[in-house]
């Protein structure tokens, strides 16, 4: 597993997510409080500018197909922008806090995995000022 950065602002928000009667039973809740148990956190003023946070804008490629897609990471219930992927969905879990030119595998329902590479960050609320207290 790719060492994983996460902002302090985004784990609150996840971590709240999580505990909530909700999504207490999520299928993939274990495998993402793992991932945040395992994240270095940093405030949001110094989230590197490639960093995979919410909100983000991505471009990944697929490493089983060689597709590449670009996606937005959201809360649930949040706007949807285009391509959006929850975070609590497998991919979205899979991609918080990896960098560019980083790519994990990461369990799927049914035994298989999904193994991705995060190519380009188009766009990040940290690297812009945008992101919200």
């Amino acid at each position: 597993m790719p060492p994983i950065t996460v902002s302090s602002l985004d784990l609150e928000r996840i971590e709240e997510l999580l505990d909530s009667d909700s999504f207490r039973r999520l299928a993939g809740r274990d495998a993402l409080q793992a991932e945040l148990d395992r994240a270095s956190v940093v405030d949001p003023e110094e989230v590197p500018a490639d960093l995979v946070t919410m909100n983000s804008t991505v471009v990944v490629l697929d490493e089983d197909s060689n597709m590449q897609s670009e996606l937005t990471l959201v809360y649930p219930n949040s706007p949807q922008p285009a391509n959006p992927v929850s975070v609590l969905a497998p991919v979205g879990s899979a991609l918080l806090g990896l960098s560019i030119g980083q790519s994990i595998s990461w369990p799927l329902p049914g035994g298989r995995a999904l193994r991705l590479r995060v190519l380009d960050v188009k766009n990040q609320p940290e690297a812009s000022g945008k992101y919200y207290r």
